[in-house]
């Protein structure tokens, strides 16, 4: 089992999918910086509202291994892109080692203007019995087996499904005939081959909620993301007619 800070937020990140963060929270800056010292990747979770740990919203069941590509600092902001590597599973949560900044402990410190405190000057309000400084949330995590390869029956299921959806987004944006066959042809050719990631590409462009894509993302099976990803489309069909 291997230990990953987590970054908790409402969002999903998939495997081989780039995404661009803006972290500005302290415990996530602190977080950024262990792992840039440690050039060690951090995983993406879903937040869970129901499960909290410290008082802020915990991890769901399943996440994703996530790859900085790139970092700059602005000010007090860091931009990251990052890339969707491993799939896991949460095991064991260990809590941030403060409260969100609700807790009655900061009203003395959280500026008027909504300026948060630095890392610094939280860590020194960490409690001594505490058996860490960390502020951000982590965990134990298994990650998936990599996956084989998708058979060309799984792709021509893919494709199909693109091919529906890009189809219909055509239509609506009026797109020309030649054209539109161009650019669905073109962009399903450049998402879909043997590589497993191919499933979670298509899942990342056609489906529209954080919960259908986190479905995907927990399924134990290929066979079962793809049965997965053809209902939801279906749903998402079947509610705009």
């Amino acid at each position: 089992m291997a230990h990953l800070p987590l970054f908790v937020l409402p969002m999903v990140l998939m495997p081989g999918e780039i995404q661009e963060l803006r972290i500005f929270e302290p415990r996530y800056r602190q977080m950024l910086d262990d792992c840039l010292l440690d050039e060690k990747n951090f995983g993406v979770v879903m937040n869970d509202p129901f499960t909290p740990t410290n008082a802020w919203d915990g991890p769901r069941t399943h996440g994703c291994e996530a790859e900085i590509l790139h970092h700059e600092t602005k000010g007090s902001n860091h931009f990251v892109q990052i890339i969707g590597r491993r799939r896991f599973t949460v095991n064991e949560v260990t809590p941030p080692a403060l409260p969100p900044f609700s807790a009655p402990m900061f009203e003395e410190i959280i500026e008027d203007d909504g300026i948060l405190p630095d890392v610094q000057e939280l860590l020194e309000m960490v409690p001594k019995e505490s058996d860490h400084s960390k502020l951000y949330i982590s965990a134990g995590v298994d990650f998936h087996a990599i996956e084989a390869e998708i058979s060309s029956d799984q792709q021509s299921i893919l494709k199909g499904i693109m091919n529906h959806v890009l189809t219909r987004i055509g239509a609506v944006l009026r797109i020309e005939d030649d054209l539109l066959e161009m650019w669905v042809t073109e962009r399903v050719n450049r998402t879909i081959d043997q590589d497993s990631d191919s499933i979670y590409a298509v899942a990342g462009l056609v489906l529209s909620t954080l919960e259908a894509k986190q479905q995907i993302l927990a399924c134990p099976t290929l066979d079962e993301a793809i049965e997965e990803l053809v209902h939801h489309v279906a749903m998402a069909h079947d509610e705009e007619e």
